[in-house]
This record gives structure tokens, sequence and C-alpha cells, in this order.
């Protein structure tokens, strides 16, 4: 009887092995291709899995590093108003609007920021009942349109994390669903996390789309006088 011969798998350690010895040159030219190409594909895979094992190292530094240059502020919807004041031919009309959401984050070396203050459109009170609900829906078409929003982008001027500061804060306010570019100049006082800040800035509201409310009786003028009462808490 003839002995049986089985026949084992290849060890592919060793083929590695060989591949890579002196000896690759007397293979079969179909095995030298195949260890060429075994190698490119390990050099890829090898410059692929450094570039990732590197990204992952660096990405938690970087945005440690950016988290660090930001400051975020939370605004105290219950201690923070917006004022305005709309002068008439018979008399000037003044009113609050209450804050529904008002959270930024700035860097103080950049002057580049994000976030929003959202204002309750609902919320207007002039001491007149019957004119803030025309207002509300008539005006502001607070039914379909919420808020009344203030998204700032940057400012210019240096901001102090102690004491005072006077900025110009640029951003886009957005008024029945339309945005506009408005600059916005800005006092700031900062005392530990604690912060206030006061503005004022115009809005040409007839202008923006909003409806006129003056009457064959009653002239009311065309812009709006806006004055920002805010405070919130501060974080480095």
């Amino acid at each position: 009887m003839h002995p049986v011969v089985r026949e084992s798998a290849p060890d592919l350690s060793s083929f590695s092995t060989l591949c890579k010895s002196g000896y690759s040159a007397q293979l079969p030219i179909s095995l030298r291709s195949f260890c060429r190409t075994a190698s490119r594909t390990s050099s890829r895979n090898l410059l692929r899995n450094a570039v990732l094992l590197i990204a992952a190292a660096v990405s938690p530094a970087i945005l440690r590093a950016q988290d660090k240059t930001q400051d975020k502020l939370s605004l105290d919807t219950t201690r923070s108003e917006v004022h305005f004041t709309l002068p008439s031919a018979l008399h000037v009309v003044h009113g609050t609007f209450h804050l529904q959401q008002g959270d930024i984050t700035f860097d103080p070396a950049t002057g580049q920021a994000n976030g929003t203050i959202l204002v309750d459109a609902l919320s207007g009170q002039s001491g007149n009942s019957i004119r803030d609900r025309r207002m509300a829906h008539d005006e502001l078409k607070a039914n379909e349109y919420k808020t009344v929003a203030f998204a700032p982008t940057r400012f210019t001027g240096t901001f102090n994390p102690t004491g005072d500061s006077t900025l110009q804060v640029h951003g886009l306010f957005t008024l029945i669903g339309t945005p506009h570019e408005i600059d916005v100049p800005i006092q700031v006082q900062v005392n530990g996390e604690q912060i206030h800040a006061v503005g004022s800035f115009v809005i040409p509201y007839v202008q923006w789309g909003l409806k006129d409310p003056s009457t064959f009786m009653i002239k009311v003028n065309k812009e709006v006088h806006v004055d920002l009462d805010l405070t919130g808490t501060l974080r480095h």
C-alpha cells in the first residue's frame, strides 16, 4: 500500500517571510506578482492605520483647545427684557417683550460668535390690550411666527473678562421669518460669573415687511427703537 499523503494548508506567515527574503526572486512570476501586491496593500493599510491613530489622538486635543477658547453666555429669561419705543402723532408708545431663550457662544480672541436670542412674539405689552393683540397678530403675525430672533455672528471691540466692555455685535435679526443684517452697540459689565449687557438699535419695521399700524387719524412712526436689557451667566 502506498502511504497517504495529506496536503497541509500553506503557512501564510512563512510565505510572508519568503516574500520578504532574498529568495523571492526565485519564485514563479505569478507568486512574485502576488508578493508585490501584498506589499503595496500592507503599506497602504499601515499608512491608513497610522493616520487613523494620529487623528484619534489629536482630535480630542483640538476639541479641548477650541472649547477652552469659547466663552458661553446663558441669559436669564426671567431677568432679561426687550423694550421698545414707537412714536406716533398723538403720543409715544412704550412696551416690553420677554425672552424665551438666550444661549450664545463666542471667542474673545477672534470675535466669532454663534447662538440665538429668542423673543416671544406674543409677549409684547404696551399697557393697552387691544393695541397689544393687534401688534401680535396683525403686525408680528405671531400665530405663524412665534418668535423674533437675533443670531450674533461676530463682534468688534475688546471683551474684558471682568469689568466693563464696549462692543459692536453683528448678526441676523429675523422678523416675520425674514433675516436682516444689523449691528448692535452693546455695553457689557462682568462681575464674576454674572454678566449684564445693554444695547439699542432701530428697526425699520415697515420697510422690513410689517404692516403699518397708522390709521387715517393717527400716524405712527415707520421705525421702532429697541433697547436690550440682558442678564445672564458667563462661563469661560
